[in-house]
């Protein structure tokens, strides 16, 4: 199961190709920031991420609560979590 995970953006890395780093629960991964390109993503700004794109922007308290009931999720979550862990960059 591939879930929407709330990461937030600490570093904008390819401006032009809309490349970003985000956090997620202390991962860090370059993922697309293409389809909110329109909105502007700037460092600091919590999105939802999905097979390495950021599909949506959230509010801090949205990407918090969001995260709370993922990880209810057990399994799936840290399954998930594996799969961001293994692209993670240093």
């Amino acid at each position: 199961m591939c879930l929407g995970i709330p990461g937030q953006v600490v570093e904008i890395v390819d401006a032009e190709q809309h490349i970003a780093v985000v956090d997620v629960s202390g991962v860090r991964r370059a993922i697309s920031v293409r389809l909110l390109s329109e909105q502007g993503v700037s460092v600091g700004d919590w999105v939802l991420v999905h097979v390495g794109f950021a599909m949506a922007q959230i509010d801090a308290s949205e990407a918090q609560m969001t995260l709370d009931q993922v990880k209810k999720m057990g399994r799936d979550y840290t399954d998930e979590m594996d799969a961001f862990r293994a692209s993670e960059i240093a």
